[in-house]
């Protein structure tokens, strides 16, 4: 009778569509209403429809990511069957090109850049970075942030830089724990050379992947003599080693003083 009972409450009590996504889903349904309304053929119309779904399951994870971006494919190679209810002369995306994206290079580069970050992650390597760290930079703040940042930096420029920040996550952890320093100042200087070291190589951010490829589509558009070059993996090294060892010094010698002004109006 109990068990009865409690499966009844859970049944009752099932999960509720949160007011957040039930608001912006109207926002984006009323969105895409008035994108149809003004665009000027109905193919346009569809595929704004669909941008708006695709960046309305991402943005509020209503599903997983990989399940959304699945799901907005099937639905693109959908219209082909679907084509004479929704309007349509043919689909929105011919079925034998439906997968060339993963024929891109800068696909195949992110993939691979974030299996090498879960890799780094589950080895365990970064505790004993952690204690390099202390054994190299004592307890001292203007020994420790050099330290980490230029750590991540080198990191973050072989690897997605969001991926290179959440890795070096534990690591900052420690140090702050073992050293007495507060957490907060130790994570502004990680995060900004995470994203200043992904301008050190080509692989370190989506932007710089993807530059190639764009070169690549461009050329087959433009006469010979007019095609251009593309960049190779460490061409744009100097602009990222320059632009690291400015954050350092800046957060060495302006940065903390900043925050610590800011720390001490709060309170």
């Amino acid at each position: 009778m109990i068990a009865l009972n409690e499966q009844q409450t859970t049944l009752n009590s099932g999960p509720k569509f949160p007011l957040k996504q039930l608001i912006a889903s109207t926002v984006f349904l009323t969105g895409g209403l008035l994108l149809a309304n003004i665009s000027p053929t109905i193919e346009i119309a569809w595929v704004g429809a669909i941008l708006m779904l695709t960046i309305y399951l991402f943005a509020f994870e209503v599903v997983g990511v990989d399940v959304a971006a699945a799901s907005v494919m099937v639905l693109l190679g959908l219209s082909s069957l679907l084509a004479p209810f929704m309007g349509l002369e043919q689909g929105l995306v011919d079925n034998k090109h439906l997968f060339d994206g993963f024929s891109s290079n800068a696909v195949i580069s992110i993939i691979a850049v974030m299996i090498i970050g879960a890799g780094l992650d589950r080895t365990g390597i970064m505790g004993n970075v952690a204690t390099f760290i202390l054994k190299v930079g004592g307890t001292t703040e203007g020994r420790i942030i050099p330290i980490i940042s230029a750590t991540v930096g080198f990191i973050s420029s072989f690897m997605q830089n969001v991926g290179a920040a959440a890795l070096f996550l534990p690591v900052v952890s420690r140090i702050s724990a073992r050293s007495s320093l507060p957490m907060s100042r130790l994570l502004m200087p990680m995060g900004f050379t995470a994203i200043l070291g992904g301008t050190m190589t080509m692989v370190g951010s989506s932007p710089l992947i993807l530059l190639n490829d764009l070169i690549l589509t461009s050329n087959k558009a433009l006469p010979a003599e007019q095609q251009m070059d593309t960049w190779g993996l460490f061409s744009v090294t100097p602009i990222g080693i320059a632009l690291i060892i400015t954050g350092i010094i800046y957060f060495v010698l302006a940065g903390t003083k900043n925050m610590q002004r800011e720390q001490y109006q709060r309170h």
